[in-house]
């Protein structure tokens, strides 16, 4: 039981330390805070599953051991975390319409969900990962007392389940209020979307989706129109 709530702890740091990693990036480049991830709060838990994934096959197979070379390991890791990135990548467009990241201005990339490139640094992440942090980490959670862990997971598992229901309904929302948009006047078109700004500012694809929608009810308006033009013109005939 130790070893699992050990295993979350990690989970949890290593979701955090993406998510920080993700949004001081995003931060930068947008000149202002952009809260990255799916979830509402600090975490990007894609990070922590593809840090404890490394973690335990490292572990099982010793592949960052003296005895295998290094170059093994960051190629076992590549294949890993970029099956984790697709696989992810693949859901949650199936679940929004939307994907939350696009590689497909990357040189061969598969679909958007992933490419050598970024494949690469995940892999150097990981090596990183077993041989830097995780050595550093597993000290500092040493010290503290089992029965403290175990309550930190038990409310870190309740905040999880509830942030993941919230944040998916959430984001269901904003895809129905996108695809029916011509139900709503613009100004409460605006204002229903803007109620969730941070799924824009975290996945800049929504502003595409919400782009295209607009020019495909456009298209459609101006198409009725024509259509009812051409009825009129018929029965006047």
């Amino acid at each position: 039981m130790n070893s699992y709530i050990t295993l979350f702890l990690f989970f949890t740091f290593y979701s955090f330390l993406g998510w920080t990693i993700e949004t001081i990036f995003a931060s930068m480049n947008r000149k202002s805070f952009v809260n990255r991830g799916f979830l509402s709060g600090p975490f990007c838990p894609i990070y922590g599953t593809g840090a404890v994934l490394v973690l335990q096959i490292s572990s099982l197979t010793g592949t960052y051991s003296e005895n295998h070379p290094i170059l093994i390991g960051i190629s076992l890791s590549v294949v890993m975390v970029t099956l984790l990135e697709y696989a992810t990548g693949f859901i949650l467009e199936k679940l929004f319409n939307c994907k939350w990241w696009d590689y497909s201005d990357n040189y061969a990339n598969i679909r958007g969900y992933i490419c050598p490139q970024y494949s690469l640094l995940w892999g150097i992440l990981a090596f990183l990962v077993v041989q830097i942090i995780q050595p550093l980490a597993s000290s500092a959670f040493l010290y503290v007392p089992y029965k403290a862990k175990s309550y930190i997971v038990l409310f870190l598992m309740i905040y999880f389940m509830l942030d993941t229901v919230k944040s998916t309904i959430d984001a269901l929302k904003l895809r129905n209020i996108i695809v029916n948009r011509l139900n709503f006047s613009e100004g409460t078109y605006y204002n229903k979307i803007m109620k969730y700004e941070r799924f824009l500012k975290a996945c800049p694809r929504m502003m595409i989706l919400i782009l295209e929608m607009a020019n495909q009810n456009i298209r459609g308006a101006v198409n009725d129109k024509i259509y009812k033009i051409k009825i009129a013109f018929k029965n006047i005939l």
